[in-house]
C-alpha cells in the first residue's frame, strides 16, 4: 500500500477490543475516515515489556489472532510494525539454541559475548561508567550454558531482552530475513525500536555511535526499499539527533512536540511552539502520546531549563491524578526523562485544552500519530497502574467493545474524530507543500498550510490562553 499522508493510530493488538479481529471491527465501524494508518505495537509472542521482548517474529501471538488478521487490516490501512534491532528475547529459539549448544550453536555470534568484546583486563569501572545505560548496573547478564560453563552477554534493557551483535553475519541474515517477512505480511514502514543502542564500540558510550550507526541504518534501508517499505528510526534524545537523521532522508519522530505543546497551553505563550514548528521537517511523524511516557529530554534547548522545569511541575499541578512517584523507580520507570500520564489527564481532563493540543498537532509539519488512549481522550488508569506497579500502565488502559461505544459518544471524542477526518480529507496538508507560522501576539498562534500547487489552503488561529481556535479551509470556517 505504501505510506499515506493520513493520521496513524498507535495501538496494541488487544487494547481496542480483545484481539486483531475486534480492532478491525472498531476501525471499520467506528473510526471510518478519522484513521488512515495503524502502528500495530508488537503482536509477536513475547516474554516481557508488553511485546518488546519478542521470541519469534515469524508468527502472531495466537491470543491476538494470526497473519490473516493482520493482513486484513493492511488491506484498508497502511501499517507500521516494530523491529527490535537491538535485542531479542532470551526465550527465543535462537538464544535457547545458544544456551544448549554454546560454542557449537549456529547462533553463537548472534549475541554480544563479553569475553569476545572486551580486551584483557577490561572492562574497567571507567569503561562501564562511560556506557549510556538504561539501568543502574552494568549492561550484562550471566548465562549458564548446558555444558556447565558460565558466561556474560550484553543486556541493555530488561532481563528478558538480550542484545544482538548486529555486525555479525548471522545477525545480518537474521535482520534481513525478519524484515523481508514482515514486509511480505503487509508492513509499509518498520519502526526501528532502540536502534541507537545497537552499535557497541570500545571507548565510546555505545549510544548512537557514528559513523557505524549510519552504516547500520543504510543497510536496513537497502533491505526495506527493495521491497517498497520505509524505516522509522526511534530515538528519545536531543532534537538535534532527530534532525541529523532527517538530513539523511529518513523519517523521524517529533517527540519534542508533546512537552512544547504542554508548555504552550500551561503558560499561554506561543513563542516556543512557533520557533519549534518553523524548524521542524515535513518528513516526520508527530506525536503527543505514545505507549511510553511524555518525553522531557526531547524538548531540551527548545524549552529553556526553567521552562522545562515549569512544564514538568505544572503537569503535576494541573494534571489529573498525576504524581511524581508514578514516574519513579517505585513504579518501574526505566527512563527518568519521561513522565507517565495520558495526554488528556496531563491537560487536567480539560476538553477545550485537549482539542487545542490536537489542533496544533494536525497543523504541525509531518503525519500525525495518535495513541489509542488519546483517540478516546482517556483518563489516567490508576487501577491498572496500582495493580501492576508499572508506571507506563497509567496510559495503557484495555478498552472493551461496549466501553469504546460509550467513549465514542463523548463530545470531546466526537470533535476529535471530526478534526482528524478533516486532516485526512484536506489537500492542504501536502508534505511537499508550504507552512507559514505567525504569532499575532504572545498568546496566539497562526499556522497556514498550503499544498504544493497552492490550490488548497487550511489555517489554524489558536489562543493558547483560553484554548479557543478557528480552523478555515480555503477561507471557509470549519465547525469542529
Amino acid at each position: 500500500m505504501g505510506i499515506k499522508n493520513k493520521v496513524m493510530l498507535i495501538t496494541y493488538a488487544d487494547s481496542l477490543g480483545n484481539n486483531l479481529k475486534d480492532l478491525e471491527k472498531v476501525l471499520v465501524e467506528d473510526l471510518k475516515g478519522s484513521i488512515g494508518g495503524v502502528h500495530l505495537l508488537p503482536f509477536f509472542p513475547s516474554t516481557g515489556d508488553r511485546g518488546f521482548a519478542p521470541t519469534d517474529y515469524r508468527v502472531v501471538d495466537p491470543k491476538f489472532g494470526n497473519w490473516k488478521d493482520v493482513e486484513a487490516i493492511g488491506e484498508k490501512y497502511y501499517l507500521m510494525f516494530d523491529f527490535m534491532v537491538n535485542h531479542l528475547s532470551k526465550q527465543s529459539t535462537e538464544f535457547q539454541d545458544f544456551k544448549k549448544k554454546h560454542n557449537e550453536s549456529k547462533y553463537a555470534d548472534l549475541f554480544i559475548r563479553y569475553h569476545n568484546y572486551w580486551p584483557e583486563n577490561r572492562p574497567t569501572k571507567a569503561d562501564i561508567d562511560l556506557i549510556y545505560k538504561r539501568k543502574d548496573k552494568a549492561p550484562f547478564q550471566e548465562v549458564h550454558f548446558a555444558d556447565g560453563v558460565k558466561e556474560e552477554v550484553w543486556n541493555t534493557f530488561g532481563e528478558e531482552q538480550i542484545d544482538l551483535n548486529v555486525s555479525s553475519d548471522v545477525a545480518k541474515n537474521f535482520i534481513k530475513n525478519t524484515l523481508e517477512q514482515l514486509i511480505d505480511h503487509g508492513c509499509d514502514i518498520i519502526r526501528l525500536d532502540a536502534f541507537a543502542y545497537a552499535i557497541k564500540k570500545l571507548d565510546t558510550n555505545c549510544f548512537f555511535v557514528e559513523p557505524e550507526i549510519w552504516d547500520l541504518l543504510n543497510e536496513i534501508r537497502k533491505i526495506t526499499i527493495a521491497k517498497n517499505a520505509e524505516i522509522l528510526p526511534e530515538i528519545h534524545e536531543h532534537y538535534s539527533i532527530q534532525h541529523k537523521i532527517a538530513e539523511h532522508d529518513f523519517y523521524i519522530y517529533d517527540f519534542a512536540l508533546p512537552m512544547v505543546t504542554l508548555y504552550t497551553l500551561y503558560s499561554g505563550k506561543t513563542n516556543r511552539l512557533s520557533e519549534w514548528l518553523k524548524i521542524s521537517p515535513m518528513k516526520q511523524f508527530t506525536t503527543l502520546d505514545t505507549h511510553d511516557g511524555i518525553g522531557v529530554v526531547d524538548a531540551k534547548d527548545i524549552l529553556s531549563n526553567e521552562e522545562t522545569l515549569y512544564t514538568s511541575e505544572e503537569l503535576y499541578k494541573v494534571g489529573a491524578n498525576v504524581k511524581k512517584i508514578f514516574s519513579s523507580e517505585a513504579y518501574n520507570n526505566l527512563d527518568i526523562y519521561q513522565i507517565n500520564s495520558t495526554y488528556y489527564s496531563a491537560l487536567g481532563d480539560n476538553d477545550d485544552a485537549y482539542l487545542a493540543a490536537r489542533a496544533i498537532q494536525i497543523f504541525a509539519p509531518g503525519i500525525p500519530q495518535i495513541y489509542y488512549v488519546g483517540l478516546l481522550a482517556g483518563k489516567n488508569d490508576i487501577e491498572l497502574l496500582e495493580s501492576t506497579k508499572e508506571g507506563r500502565n497509567i496510559n495503557r488502559h484495555y478498552y472493551q467493545l461496549d466501553e469504546i461505544k460509550e467513549e465514542l459518544n463523548r463530545s470531546v471524542v466526537k470533535k476529535l474524530l471530526k478534526l482528524l477526518t478533516f486532516r485526512n480529507e484536506s489537500l492542504a496538508f501536502d508534505l511537499e507543500g508550504t507552512i507559514q507560522i505567525e504569532t499575532p501576539n504572545e498568546n496566539e498562534l497562526l499556522i497556514i498550510r498550503s499544498n504544493k500547487a497552492q490550490t488548497h489552503q487550511a489555517s489554524l488561529l489558536l489562543n493558547a490562553k483560553n484554548y479557543s481556535f478557528t480552523i478555515k479551509s480555503n477561507g471557509e470556517k470549519i465547525i469542529i
